[in-house]
């Protein structure tokens, strides 16, 4: 069981919920199957928090059960492994991946 300001819940309950995440960082506990999963290869430009921006990788997009769209991101900078991570538009800009 985990533990949630509302009461204890299962792990099963805490899937797919969305977490703060560093803007490099990933959520671990979401792990959506691979045939729910559109895989692409998006070039996107990611606010590090910090005023400084790197480029980086969507290779997958997701949604959850509510409705909220989550994106498999690497970041170049920082080399970290990708993660699902929620799609924020403040916070990653989606590049036209065919070109100007």
């Amino acid at each position: 069981m985990v533990e949630s300001p509302s009461g204890p819940e299962s792990a099963a309950e805490s899937v797919g919920r969305a977490e703060p995440v560093d803007p490099v960082g990933s959520v671990g506990s979401v792990d959506p199957a691979d045939e729910e999963v559109r895989w692409v290869c998006q070039p996107v430009e990611v606010d590090l928090g910090d005023g400084a921006w790197a480029l980086g990788r969507i290779s997958g997009w997701w949604q959850d059960p509510a409705g909220r769209d989550w994106c498999r991101l690497r970041v170049v900078r920082g080399a970290g492994p990708a993660g699902w991570r929620p799609f924020d538009p403040e916070r990653v800009r989606l590049f036209p991946d065919s070109g100007l």
